[in-house]
This record gives structure tokens, sequence and C-alpha cells, in this order.
């Protein structure tokens, strides 16, 4: 090959030629843990990466140099907004300097943070009911503080877009402060981008805790002397600029709170090296919040063993706006694209977290196929979206030998995500229980979405799915992490189409009902009308 592209958080993928090798960053890293990246060295006549922003590539000079490594002659960064950069040995010096200079700065930017987080939670301890005065006729603002780029799919995006889309209907027309872009908000809404800049980004927590300094700065010029009614932020680790932002204007503070990515960390991924002060920024983050937004009872209970107060907590599933996914959206351009031509198509969309149980999908459909060989040529399995689970699903595949019924989509974008579900007859929401023991604390935004597509549903019964859900009701439950279980419940639906369009029809008036983000977003404001003096 002459050439490799890497993608880090590209949204833009390059054109595909015959001389050109494209590849991912997880997948260069999976290269390096195997051993493999030593048969590259020097493979290619030209290397790059391309990104989303140059400053924000991670560990810079470790990556400078790989690429450095692979190439025989010119390589380079690039990214989407036509920033290039040359890997040069000037410029190798230059990231080294950088990462002694971050390295020797790290144990002070440490202790500020510290500092600044034992003052601000002493100030909210046994902080009273707000007492901040409400006025919805005044700006709401929305803080978006991850550090992750380029994502245009899943939960998250449907989230945020969710809430921002229908806070005038309750309130004035928000402003939305974010690190990145996110398609499906309202153009209509007054949205600006907020970067970190190149600091610490040779070590892995270091840039989020930096970002508190950079993003409040800017966020305060940004809002100048604009009268706002309250900060309303997604929490994310070791951010704690709304707490400040809400201090600074005496406004109301409502926290999203997700689950704890402390605890995401040491189950499903590495402790984190400054833990203890990830903690308190955590905690710092649901003391000082006058409301403090979950999605599911066990968050909550979680919470409240933690010590903070079960009247500020609001319990809200998650939703789906039923004006986009409907049972009659036109999927007739995604059937032709993959060619699903099969009697019955069972559907599953998602970034195929460990939670998701994507590979218990797919094992279950192999053993279908392979105890029922008559479904061999009427069901195909259509997995849309991509994640740290996929290579499991493709190992399932290749077990059962079941490749050709069964199509990959890769990521799509969230709003292209209601055509793919629309040639689904069964969608699968198959998700698994906390290797820990815990209680299963998620409310998957997919639920929400299939049961809107009115198609026939088979869901672990797990939590809060399976209170939303009912069995025979609105979907086909099933024991979760059980393949045996799965297949046949998927089975159950195969082979009863009435039972589907039953299940499907009941489970769009429920969702209608009680789960669309305009009643998620009203509960909202609801709640913190109830909170603060107004």
């Amino acid at each position: 090959m002459q050439k490799i592209t890497i993608l880090k958080d590209a949204i833009q993928k390059p054109e595909v030629s015959d001389n050109t090798t494209i590849i991912t960053f997880d997948k260069l890293k999976s290269w390096i843990k195997q051993g493999k990246i030593i048969k590259h060295l020097f493979g290619y006549q030209e290397a790059e990466i391309l990104t989303y922003h140059l400053p924000i590539i991670p560990k810079p000079f470790q990556t400078a140099l790989l690429l450095k490594l692979l190439s025989r002659k010119a390589c380079h960064f690039k990214d989407e907004q036509g920033s290039r950069c040359a890997i040069t040995i000037r410029f190798l010096s230059q990231l080294f300097w950088q990462l002694i200079k971050d390295y020797r700065r790290k144990p002070k930017l440490i202790q500020k943070v510290h500092c600044e987080v034992e003052d601000l939670i002493k100030q909210s301890t046994g902080k009273p009911q707000s007492s901040y005065r409400i006025d919805l006729l005044t700006t709401p603002v929305y803080l978006r503080t991850d550090l992750w780029f380029g994502v245009r799919s899943g939960g998250s995006v449907g989230h945020i877009a969710g809430v921002l889309n229908n806070l005038d209907e309750f309130a004035d027309k928000p402003v939305f402060l974010t690190t990145d872009t996110i398609p499906t908000v309202r153009t209509g809404i007054e949205t600006h981008v907020i970067l970190p800049d190149n600091s610490y980004w040779n070590f892995k927590e270091m840039p989020s805790f930096q970002f508190n300094e950079i993003f409040g700065q800017n966020a305060r010029k940004l809002l100048n002397n604009k009268k706002l009614s309250f900060i309303y932020q997604r929490y994310s680790i070791n951010n704690y600029s709304g707490v400040k932002l809400s201090t600074h204007y005496r406004v109301p503070f409502v926290l999203e709170y997700n689950g704890s990515e402390i605890w995401i960390n040491r189950n499903w991924g590495k402790p984190l090296k400054y833990e203890f002060l990830s903690e308190r920024i955590e905690l710092l983050n649901l003391k000082a919040a006058d409301v403090v937004v979950v999605v599911s009872q066990p968050m909550k209970d979680e919470l409240v063993v933690r010590g903070i107060g079960a009247d500020k907590i609001l319990v809200n599933p998650n939703g789906v706006d039923p004006n986009k996914y409907f049972p009659n959206v036109d999927g007739s351009k995604i059937l032709k694209q993959y060619n699903l031509n099969r009697k019955t198509t069972v559907g599953f969309i998602g970034t195929f977290g460990r939670w998701h149980g994507a590979e218990v999908l797919a094992e279950a459909f192999g053993r279908l196929l392979h105890e029922f060989p008559e479904y061999t040529d009427q069901v195909q399995l259509f997995m849309i979206g991509d994640g740290e689970t996929m290579s499991q699903v493709k190992k399932s595949l290749q077990k059962y030998n079941i490749a050709d019924a069964c199509k990959l989509t890769g990521l799509v974008p969230q709003e292209e995500g209601p055509c793919y579900l629309a040639v689904c007859d069964i969608l699968v929401s198959p998700h698994v229980p906390n290797p820990d023991g815990t209680p299963f604390f998620g409310s998957p935004t997919k639920l929400f979405e299939y049961m809107a597509m009115g198609k026939g549903i088979v869901a672990s019964d797990l939590d809060q799915i399976g209170e939303v859900l009912k069995h025979g009701k609105t979907a086909w439950m099933v024991k979760p992490g059980d393949p045996e279980s799965l297949m046949y419940g998927l089975k159950s639906m195969i082979d009863d189409n009435d039972l589907r369009q039953r299940l499907g029809n009941a489970a769009r008036q429920e969702v209608i009902a009680k789960y669309t983000w305009k009643e998620h977003t009203r509960k909202i404001i609801e709640k913190l009308k109830e909170r603060c003096e107004h």
C-alpha cells in the first residue's frame, strides 16, 4: 500500500482507493497491543491521521512518533477544519518539550483543582432548597462538556437534542454551550462551540481537569450580560463548570447525571489514576445541584445511599420524538442499499457498548439458524452501529458460519436511524446485567425509539426495561444475558406476525402517552419550579 489514513474522531470519511489503507485509531491501538504493528513499520509511502481538531490529538508525541515510523516518506496530522501539520524532526521536538512542560505542571494543576473543589464542596454542604428566584422568561443555558468529538449517533446524541429541542416549550429559547455540534439539535438554537487547548493531551485524565478553567472563561464571555433562568449540565467526568457558572450568575443548577464514570471505569475499563479527585468532583456536582435528573430508580437509590437528598432527585426515563420515529417511515433506500431480501428482518441499533448485549444477540441468532435450519433463507439479522463488542459479534457470526445472513452497517448518523429501523420486522434490546451484580441503571434510548416505530420488540427483562415494557402486552421479554432465552424469544416473534403487530401497536401507544422528549422536558421544568422560588 502507498498510504495509510488513521481516523480519530473524524466525521468526514476519506475516499476509498486501492492505494490507501483506512483504519480507525482503535484499530491502530489493537495492532500495538497484539504486536502486529511491527510488520507495518516503514510499510507505507505516506501516513496521516485525520482528526476532528489538531490540538486535541491524544498522546500527540507518541502518536506523531509512531506515524513517522509507519511511513518511509511524508507523514502528517490533518483535521476537518482544513489544518495540516507535517511531522518533522522540528515538530517532534516541539511536542516533546510540550510533554515535558505539562509533566512538570501536573502536580500544580491537580493541587489547584483539589483546593477549588474542596472549597466549593464546603459551600454546598448543607445547602437548603434553592433560594434563587427562577424566571422562565429569561435564557436557560445547556452545557455539554464531554471531551469526545465527532459523535453523531447514540443515546447521548438523542438525549441532548431531545431536551434542547423542547426547552422553549416551557421556558425561553436556550443557549447551547458545547464542545461539539450535535446535528439533531434544531438550527434555530443559539450554539457556541468551546474547545480545549493543546495542554496535557499526553496525559489521559489531565485535559478534563484543565478544561474547567477554559470552559468557564469562554462561557462567561459568551453569556456576557444575558439574564439567565438556570444552568443545565449533562455531567461529564471531572467537570464542575455548571456549579461555578450557576454560582456566578446566581441561578439554579440542574445536573443531568447518567451514572458514575468512576464506576464505569472500574467495571468496564481501567480505574482512574486520580479516582479520589474525580469522586470529589462528582460529589460536588451532586451536592451543589438544585435538581438532579436521573433516568432510572436504581440510579436514584444509589445517590440517596451516597447522601444526596431524595427530594431533589427526579427519576425521568429517556424518551423519543414520535414525529421522527413512526411506523410509516420510508426505508426503501436502505432495503436496496443492503439488499435486505429475506422474509423477516431482525434489527438492532446501538454503539455496541459492553452493556448493550450485541454479542448476546449475535450468539442467539447463530443458535437460531443452527437449531432451526428452516429459517436460514427466511430470516436475516440487521445490526446498525459499531463499537467495543463488534469483534465478539463477528466471532459469533464466524462460529456459526452465518455472515451472509447478517448485515453490519457500521455507525450511521442519528438522524438516519428511523430509516434503518423502518426496514426491520423485529427490534431487539438485548441488554445485559451489570458485572458486579448491582441493579442495571440504564434507560436505553433505543427502547423508546423501537416503541415509537410500532415494531415487534424482544427485550431483556432487566430493571427499567422490564418496567417500561410488559411481556405479552408491549413486547416479548427474555432472560438478560441468556442467548438461549433470546433465541426462543426471537423464534416466537418470527413465527407470529399478528403477535408482532399487536405488541408493536400497543408499544407505540404507550410511548406516546408517557415517554416523549417533550414530556421528559416538562417534568424537568416542573421539578425545577417545585424546588425554586418563582
